[in-house]
This record gives C-alpha cells, structure tokens and sequence, in this order.
C-alpha cells in the first residue's frame, strides 16, 4: 500500500494498492481458508465516480450530515467531507478496511466517524446516504435497497452490476473511469451516479 493520487480524483491523496490479489495473497497463511478479498484497497469505479460527482456538485453534502455504508478505503466518504458535509459518518464489517479508511482521511486533512457495524436492518439519523458499488452480491443488493429506502436521500455511485435495481432510480450523471484489467477486465469502464426515486 502506497500514497497515490487518482487520475480520475486529483484532489485527494489515498493508500492504495497496486494489485488486489497481491494484497489478499500477502494476507494467506498456510493451511487456513484464504482471507476474504480487501475490497478496501482499490478504488471501485461505483466509488470513483460517486466522489467525483459530489466533487463537482459540493451542494448535494454541504453542511448536510452524511452517512457512507461500506465504507472500503474511505474515497466516497472523504470526497462527502472535502465536499463541505457537517459530518461524514461511514460503516464497514471488514476492521482492516476501517483502518486504510482512517488512515486516508487523516492524510487529506478531514475527519470521518467510522464504525465497524452492519446497519442494513436499522433507520440511522442521516441527511444523505452514500453508497458506492455495493450491489455486487445478489444477498447484500437485497439488503441495501430496503435500507436505502427508510433514509431520505440516497446517492449511489454503480456500474451496472448484476445486483443493481437500475429501475428505482434516477440517473444523475455518467462517467468513463480510470481502472484496470485485473479489477474490471478493462482499463477504462463507465459507472454512473444515481438518486434513489
């Protein structure tokens, strides 16, 4: 893991890998079941492209208190506080990626509550929900969606995955994004942002 600057987000800084499975293999130890994947640290486009947009439209977070779930390597939930949130307040179960997240707040200078807590089956007090890429599993996607409707706003950053209910939302922007072979099979792949209808 090294300090990097996105191409796709030059304003912030991030610890970040070169390669997924080096990570994961670094973490096996022999004669124990593999580690599941650090999905904490890569930039997952659905992420990338939800940090951009709140970026360039600051006014969907500022002053607004945010809730990330899934935090991973804290990318969308720092972009939220650069943005200007009141608070930015993110989930996790995998404590490894609270720690990269932790780690990459305190590196761009804002600070973020992180807690290692499911939340799907709860209401919590947020302005404005963040999810990016979370509907990579069919059980997980089943999930999400109910919790994201007891919150009144949601903003979801996805790149058409399997799991995605594309039919309850609303379509506010779409972006190439910078990625490469090993994570998404291609070096370039569109992701959009969406607002739960």
């Amino acid at each position: 893991m090294h300090s990097r600057v996105l191409s796709f987000l030059p304003e912030l800084r991030l610890f970040l890998a070169d390669s997924l499975y080096e990570v994961w293999e670094s973490g096996a130890r022999a004669g124990e079941p593999p580690p599941p994947l650090p999905y904490w640290s890569v930039p997952w486009i659905g992420g990338q492209a939800l940090a951009r947009h709140l970026l360039d439209h600051p006014g969907l977070v500022r002053g607004k208190h945010v809730l990330d779930v899934g935090v991973g390597s804290g990318l969308v939930a720092i972009a939220a506080a650069v943005a200007g949130a009141a608070s930015v307040r993110a989930t996790d179960l995998d404590p490894r990626a609270l720690e990269v997240a932790r780690e990459n707040a305190a590196h761009n200078g804002v600070l973020v509550t992180l807690e290692r807590r499911d939340v799907l089956d709860e209401t919590l007090d947020a302005d404005v929900v963040l999810v990016g890429d979370l509907f990579y599993e069919r059980a997980l996607a089943e999930r999400v969606l109910p919790f994201l409707r007891r919150h009144r706003v949601a903003l979801v950053g996805d790149p058409g995955r399997t799991y995605f209910p594309r039919e309850h939302f609303t379509e506010l922007a779409r972006y190439d994004v910078p990625t490469t072979t090993e994570v998404e099979g291609h070096t370039v792949r569109a992701s959009a942002v969406y607002r739960l209808t």
